[in-house]
């Protein structure tokens, strides 16, 4: 009995009768999962091209050239085809591999074999985002070095790994965390960790990071029929729905009584503390990274379903992003980009000179936290049902984000900062139930906090500071969270409307994002500005949402 197909190099015997869709040379083009021959590179070879002994990664790549040159050998009996897995990761290694020789030959494979007649794809994306041109993150000059550790740990080097990039400090820490939670030794299995990440990213619609786990969890043992609806899988891992979905889209709703169901002893079954921290750590990186997908519009990776296509190009035509239309700037709209430049930089210093002059009660701190919690900021009132391939792994799909305190509604008593802390409180259980993982979040949340390159557009030598923490607080007053000794009137002169569209979209709404939001902020910022900005709103939303869940659980460990 053949085994499933997996991401290795694969071909099909020469002769076989089996019917299949016919190429143009009117070979058949059926494909077979790696059990079913022996001919091409396996599965050991490719893992080899990873290896950081370079005579070792140098045999590898002759073995992988040798296997497949074998394989386009058609008119040799016992012969073999390229199988569709071999050829999508033949195209992967030559888009994304950061190793020049590796890149080099994938893409002469790919070339040889659409000379012998075969059928190659190609990527219907020329970058990682439709958001960012290409040129203008290769202008950035990514640093190399975090790439190639990426592939040689990870074996690919993903759209969000290339964007993250622009930042190589704060990369380097969410790919240790990222492999924490879903490799090293922890209280849940492997597969269902995968899983509890296709749960989370499904609330969001995020085709990107559904694909990218469904993935993982086969490799990891998974059984493939659970990805065909929740009702496959265990009732354990269905008992979590609840607090997924509060987490991703009202966090403030979690109780106590929430927790209490899942770990109680008489819950059947019965999730342990550890397992259930190490499933809040997940869905809330799952959550907040689609924030990132989808923020940064990042495109289907190439041998993911929507980023290739066997078809030739047709004359004249320039594939378009499903994100929406790129964006060219007028003249107009550069000039003003640059007014917009100047008027924030005045702003910050005036704010600056005036919180040093002035001091505001208590009483005036708050007035102005519950102003701009209540201020109406829009975001795309479009609220379409997730796609089909994510729809039967959606419970409840009408369930999204509410504003915190509606206009003339009764809000739910804000968290207090002071009272519930990352620094006093979260990190000690996390680091308690999860050894080493409450470290691991801290170091992320305090490089994205302090990062900065002191400049800002045009300018160098500036102090982004203010800049910096307004964005972080004004996230978590969107999700209720108050800081006592923060000045919301800060808030609302540094964060231009257009910006807080786009940071309410991204953190409350991330499939709602749209290119034309993108744009329509900081209009004369590098787009690497663009994507910290976005790193800040991923990082605090993901707080925020351990915040509730943490206080929830420490209340019940009472």
């Amino acid at each position: 009995m053949a085994s499933k197909p997996t991401a290795g190099f694969t071909c099909q015997a020469n002769g076989d009768n089996t019917p299949g869709r016919m190429s143009g040379s009117g070979r058949s083009c059926r494909h077979q999962s790696e059990s079913e021959s022996d001919v091409a590179p396996t599965m050991k070879s490719l893992a080899r091209l990873c290896s950081r002994d370079g005579e070792e990664r140098a045999a590898a790549l002759e073995e992988l050239n040798q296997g497949v040159l074998v394989c386009l050998e058609l008119d040799r009996p016992g012969s073999a085809r390229l199988s569709k897995q071999t050829l999508l990761h033949l195209l992967r290694l030559s888009r994304s591999c950061p190793l020049p020789d590796v890149r080099g030959r994938a893409t002469e494979l790919l070339r040889t074999a659409q000379e012998q007649g075969v059928e190659v794809p190609r990527a219907l994306a020329s970058g990682p985002s439709a958001f960012i041109p290409a040129k203008k993150i290769l202008k950035e000059e990514l640093d190399q070095d975090i790439l190639v550790e990426s592939f040689l740990s990870l074996g690919r080097v993903d759209h969000f790994t290339m964007v993250m990039a622009l930042h190589p400090a704060y990369l380097s820490c969410f790919l240790r965390t990222q492999h924490a939670l879903l490799e090293l030794d922890g209280p849940l299995p492997r597969h269902w960790r995968h899983y509890i990440a296709i749960m989370a990213a499904a609330r969001h619609h995020c085709s990107y990071l559904v694909q990218q786990h469904s993935a993982g969890f086969l490799e990891a043992g998974g059984e493939e029929s659970w990805l065909s609806g929740l009702e496959h899988a265990p009732t354990k891992l269905r008992s979590l729905q609840k607090l997924n979905k509060l987490m991703a889209h009202r966090p403030w709703l979690i109780t106590q009584q929430h927790i209490q169901e899942l770990v109680c002893p008489g819950a059947e079954p019965r999730w342990s503390l550890a397992e259930l921290i190490h499933a809040v750590v997940l869905m809330a990186h799952a959550h907040s990274l689609c924030s990132f997908v989808w923020g940064c519009g990042l495109n289907p990776e190439p041998d993911h379903i929507g980023g290739h296509t066997f078809l030739p190009p047709s004359p004249g035509h320039f594939p378009r992003s499903p994100h929406s239309p790129a964006h060219e700037d007028s003249r107009q709209e550069l000039v003003d980009g640059a007014m917009e430049v100047e008027v924030l930089m005045k702003r910050m210093v005036e704010l600056q000179q005036q919180q040093e002059e002035e001091e505001c009660t208590q009483e005036e701190m708050v007035t102005r936290f519950e102003r701009e919690r209540s201020e109406s900021i829009p975001t795309a009132a479009v609220r379409e049902a997730p796609p089909d391939m994510m729809l039967h792994l959606v419970e409840d799909p009408e369930f999204r984000y509410e504003d915190f305190a509606p206009r003339g509604e009764q809000a739910p008593p804000t968290m207090r900062a002071q009272d519930y802390s990352w620094e006093d409180h979260g990190f000690s259980l996390v680091n308690r139930l999860l050894p080493d993982m409450g470290q691991l979040l801290d170091e992320k949340f305090q490089v994205v906090s302090n990062l900065t390159y002191h400049r800002m557009a045009m300018h160098e030598g500036v102090d982004t500071h203010t800049l910096r923490k307004a964005l972080w607080n004004y996230i978590h007053c969107l999700y209720g969270i108050r800081y006592d000794d923060y000045d919301y009137g800060s808030v609302n002169v540094l964060l231009e409307r257009s910006l807080k569209v786009f940071v309410k979209t991204m953190a409350c709404h991330p499939e709602q994002t749209t290119a034309r939001v993108y744009h329509a902020f900081w209009r004369h910022f590098r787009h690497s500005e663009k994507v910290h900005a976005n790193l800040i709103v991923m990082e605090a939303r993901l707080q925020a949402a351990l915040l509730y869940t943490l206080r929830a659980i420490t209340h019940y460990m009472r």
